[in-house]
């Protein structure tokens, strides 16, 4: 992400200034998601700022052999919405790997698309967490994710 997309401030704790939402460029969020898996499953980032990224995913091609929304294809929306939200929140100088997914289905869907929203648990300087919920286009919760991403430090 380059300097106009993200923050370099650091959370300092619950209510400080620096919990308010941060917006980023969508424009290069999207062009982030626009290669490789993400690109594959159809995944389009629609709302992006520190602490809250969404994004949306057909059903259609995301699918397993009996037609429903495929567990894989909910847990990868979940970790690339995360892991955007990761990207926003990291150092300068960092990136975010994940290091936790763990991801509950509690229902599927079998057309339409769905909906990834990430929360942030905790923006730190070394690690972050977040929650994320998939909902189907009825608002019916289909998925329930944590993602843990710790920063490292980029490669010249």
């Amino acid at each position: 992400m380059t300097e106009h997309s993200r923050t370099d401030r650091q959370p300092s704790g619950p209510g400080s200034d620096d919990d308010a939402p941060t917006a980023v460029d969508l424009a290069q969020v999207a062009d982030r998601t626009r290669v490789g898996l993400a690109a594959r499953m159809g995944i389009e980032v629609t709302r992006a700022e520190r602490g809250l990224v969404e994004a949306t995913m057909p059903v259609e091609g995301n699918t397993q052999p009996m037609g429903l929304l495929h567990g894989g294809a909910s847990a990868a929306l979940a970790e690339t919405v995360g892991s955007v939200a990761a990207m926003i929140a990291a150092p300068e100088g960092h990136l975010p790997v994940g290091v936790d997914l763990n991801a509950t289905h509690h229902r599927s869907a079998r057309e339409g698309s769905v909906t990834a929203t990430a929360r942030a648990l905790h923006e730190g300087r070394r690690a972050s967490s977040y929650a994320i919920e998939v909902r189907d286009e009825a608002g019916r919760l289909l998925c329930s994710a944590r993602l843990t991403c710790q920063f490292v430090a980029a490669r010249a």
